[in-house]
């Protein structure tokens, strides 16, 4: 009897014996579909990621992932593994595809296309696409993301610089490393950014940088020192310790002296000052040297001890 299925290719995907047997006894067609694209990208994505490539709601996925962890066909604990620096491959063909669905995906392109003030070549599309699809970002979060990096390049190169895709997609990864992956999660990240961001000046004064932004590296000090927990005028006595002993700004001599204090769990001037402060152990002062008739001297007096006398 001939076989009733359509063979489609060499791409297969295999299921053992005990998940089939779990999934059938569930009953649940939607944990099995995704337990199916969960193999067919041999396990090293998260569900979630998977929401765009399926074109499910959050809470569809999630529904489905909870039962998968219920019948233990995934890790209960499982840790979201950190995506590759690349998205994946996605032929013109995909790309036509998704943007003719006329779905969230079509109207995300065009608001980034308005957002940036220009059209979005194929490969820009794709890069938006890996934020969309394999990394699993909502739409709303990547549109927040896009206005995030555009600020951010304005405020560092002046008004009407773009970012490229590229560095949208950068930042993007950093975001889902970090488990941003809603718009309250972005909002918060967003709202402590500009904090920082807004006591840059001061610690540029403190550092007699006058008032120009940090450059990418700097801020990267700036905004550890501010994880940290010191405030600029922390920062202003650690530099002046830079100041005499480098006799200029060495950044990292500056950013070991903070670590040390941070380690010593040392945080304001009173901190520091108390626990902080060079050995004031006493030294000792010089003896003169023992003459030969003081050397004689301390021989007869040991001597006469020793006898008891």
């Amino acid at each position: 009897m001939a076989g009733c299925l359509i063979r489609t290719g060499d791409e297969s995907v295999t299921l053992s014996g005990p998940a089939v047997r779990a999934l059938l006894a569930r009953g649940d067609g939607d944990a099995a579909l995704l337990y199916i694209a969960l193999l067919r990208h041999n396990g090293t994505v998260m569900p979630r990621s998977l929401a765009g490539e399926m074109r499910w709601s959050r809470e569809r996925i999630e529904a489905a992932e909870s039962v998968l962890r219920e019948l233990e066909l995934i890790a209960p604990d499982s840790v979201p593994p950190e995506p590759a620096d690349e998205h994946p491959d996605y032929t013109p063909e995909d790309i036509s595809a998704r943007l003719e669905d006329g779905g969230e995906f079509r109207s995300l392109t065009a608001e980034v296309e308005r957002k940036l003030g220009k059209r979005l070549s194929t490969p820009d599309v794709a890069a938006l696409l890996g934020l969309y699809d394999y990394l699993g970002l909502p739409a709303d979060v990547i549109y927040l993301l896009v206005s995030h990096c555009t600020e951010r390049l304005q405020r560092r190169f002046g008004a009407g610089r773009r970012p490229t895709l590229r560095q949208i997609e950068k930042e993007g990864y950093a975001w889902a490393r970090m488990g941003i992956d809603s718009q309250t999660q972005a909002a918060a990240y967003l709202k402590k950014y500009n904090a920082r961001i807004g006591k840059m000046p001061e610690y540029m004064r403190v550092l007699q940088l006058g008032d120009r932004a940090p450059s990418p590296s700097e801020e990267k000090y700036l905004n550890a020192w501010q994880e940290w927990g010191f405030g600029p005028e922390v920062v202003a006595a650690a530099y002046d310790r830079t100041i005499l002993r480098c006799h200029e700004l060495k950044w990292p001599y500056l950013n070991g002296i903070l670590r040390r204090w941070n380690t010593s769990g040392l945080h304001t001037l009173q901190e520091i000052e108390a626990g902080d402060r060079p050995s004031t152990a006493r030294k000792q002062p010089d003896r003169p040297p023992q003459t030969e008739e003081g050397w004689m001297r301390q021989y007869a007096q040991n001597l006469r001890k020793e006898r008891g006398e």
